[in-house]
């Protein structure tokens, strides 16, 4: 019995485009299979979401009626017609430009000072740090400290101390409410990409060290710029990644501290006022609107930090 010839397959540099990206898709495809899963979740939940906000914010629509197309009507009214989305501009990148590096810079300095201690005393202190991240009764613990009676623990001390005659009224005083919430936030932001942090100290090759001395690293800050941050870039993504996720959605700490909306608007954000047109107003499209220039600011920060995360150790 003759035995059949195999079929000859060309080297890729002399495939086509296309020949190329289905022969190595041919190659692949159980790892496809692997990923499918979480690509359908992602197009699901992710995707269509985004096109269809983008798609409805080019409409009038109130959840009764059919939409009705007015193209960029929606943007022309949030940028000349809308004091409100200007302060809640405003405000979310004053937030963002202050919570958003503080908490990526003190999650990795935390992550990176907690990466010496012992392995025992590393995990308590990992959860001591985490704790607060997801702690339900967070905000009851800042609300009794920054009471604004005298039971207020704060209060209570400044009047015995005879700094104050009268109990301050810290989240209806403009002065006092974006303070405390940025101290809020930051005091919550080791979280996920703290670990991510840890994870990926432990994980560096320790080899990377001994051959960094011998090519003349001489201290350890030329070992964190040329070693651990190169070698840590996907944990350094990552913690990007949610920190400009959590610093953009900030409207859930105001609301929770300081109630929506804050004295004099001085904390209103762009997610306060996506939930007025969108559970108050029922105005969908406007809505849209907002939550896709939202999208689109989140969007230009990554661009933005990708590119300088990769450039480290260069």
């Amino acid at each position: 019995m003759s035995k059949k010839p195999e079929k000859q397959v060309k080297p890729l540099h002399e495939m086509t485009k296309s020949e190329r990206t289905w022969f190595l898709i041919k190659r692949n495809k159980t790892a496809y299979f692997m990923i499918a899963p979480f690509m359908i979740l992602f197009f699901i939940f992710t995707i269509i979401p985004v096109a269809l906000s983008l798609v409805l914010s080019l409409t009038s629509f109130n959840m009764l009626q059919w939409p009705k197309f007015i193209f960029l009507d929606n943007y022309i009214t949030l940028f000349l017609d809308d004091d409100l989305f200007i302060t809640a501009l405003k405000n979310t990148l004053i937030f963002a430009a202050v919570t958003g590096p503080s908490a990526y810079i003190i999650s990795f300095v935390v992550a990176w000072f907690i990466n010496e201690l012992p392995p025992r005393i590393r995990a308590v202190v990992t959860l001591v740090f985490y704790a607060p991240s997801i702690a339900g009764n967070v905000y009851l613990i800042w609300t009794t400290i920054f009471s604004s009676d005298s039971y207020g623990l704060m209060n209570g001390f400044l009047l015995q101390m005879g700094v104050i005659d009268t109990p301050i009224l810290f989240f209806q005083n403009a002065k006092f409410v974006m303070p405390l919430c940025i101290a809020v936030a930051l005091w919550t932001s080791l979280g996920t990409s703290f670990l991510a942090f840890i994870a990926g100290l432990q994980g560096i090759n320790k080899s990377l060290f001994e051959a960094g001395a011998i090519d003349g690293i001489k201290n350890r800050w030329q070992e964190l710029w040329y070693i651990t941050l190169p070698s840590m870039k996907p944990q350094l993504m990552f913690g990007a990644i949610m920190s400009i996720t959590g610093s953009f959605n900030f409207g859930g700490i105001v609301t929770a501290l300081a109630g929506n909306p804050s004295v004099d608007y001085v904390a209103y954000t762009l997610q306060h006022h996506l939930e007025e047109y969108q559970n108050n107003r029922w105005e969908v499209g406007y809505a849209s609107a907002i939550s896709f220039l939202l999208f689109l600011m989140m969007i230009g920060m990554n661009v933005v930090v990708t590119k300088l995360i990769s450039k480290l150790g260069e």
